[in-house]
């Protein structure tokens, strides 16, 4: 009777255990680690999936503006760089690594904004199926790079407010003491000034 009291008492403090663990937060942190981590590779294909349009861009705009030269090496040049700089989830802890990757974007969205501003001079460009469609998938990979972001900033918000914050805080400072705040994008210095477009 006594070896069944002690193993119902066992079972109970094991249950009773498992429910105080659950209940205390100990599961958000990794929780909202992974979550952060999900939405940073979203924002990786899309940036992806934009380098990937631009090779078929710029062939198109380059057999109707010849003369748009210096252009188009822009943004092959934005391109090449911005896909060279990588970050890993690895590295989101990083801000200085982020800025880098994300100057690297931005060169190369001024290069692009440019190569569709010159499309303007050329009617038959612009009346172009190819350039059309292309110019259509290149405006909503923008949309999505756009979505994907603000869903990353806002996950990395929760995770680090989660490390930040009661019951977070306690096991921030103790089993999870390797984990780091993520840095956000932060908007570069020329977003509040309007591309300037010129014909």
């Amino acid at each position: 009777m006594t070896l069944t009291f002690s193993r119902i008492r066992a079972i109970a403090a094991v249950v009773l255990l498992g429910l105080i663990v659950s209940g205390c937060g100990y599961n958000a942190i990794p929780t909202n680690e992974e979550q952060a981590k999900a939405k940073w590779a979203d924002v990786q294909n899309n940036y992806q999936r934009r380098a990937d349009l631009i090779p078929n861009l710029v062939a198109t705009v380059q057999g109707y503006a010849k003369q748009e030269k210096d252009v188009l090496i822009a943004v092959v040049e934005a391109r090449a760089k911005a896909t060279q700089v990588k970050i890993d989830v690895s590295q989101l802890d990083d801000p200085a690594k982020l800025k880098q990757f994300t100057d690297a974007q931005n060169q190369l969205s001024g290069a692009l904004g440019r190569l569709l501003a010159v499309s303007e001079n050329y009617p038959e460009l612009k009346s172009n199926q190819n350039f059309l469609a292309l110019q259509s998938q290149l405006e909503g990979t923008e949309n999505r790079i756009a979505v994907a972001r603000r869903d990353y900033i806002e996950a990395v918000r929760v995770y680090n407010t989660s490390l930040r914050t009661f019951p977070g805080v306690l096991w921030a400072a103790t089993l999870f003491r390797g984990n780091k705040p993520m840095a956000e994008f932060a908007a570069n210095d020329n977003a509040q000034t309007p591309p300037a477009v010129k014909f």
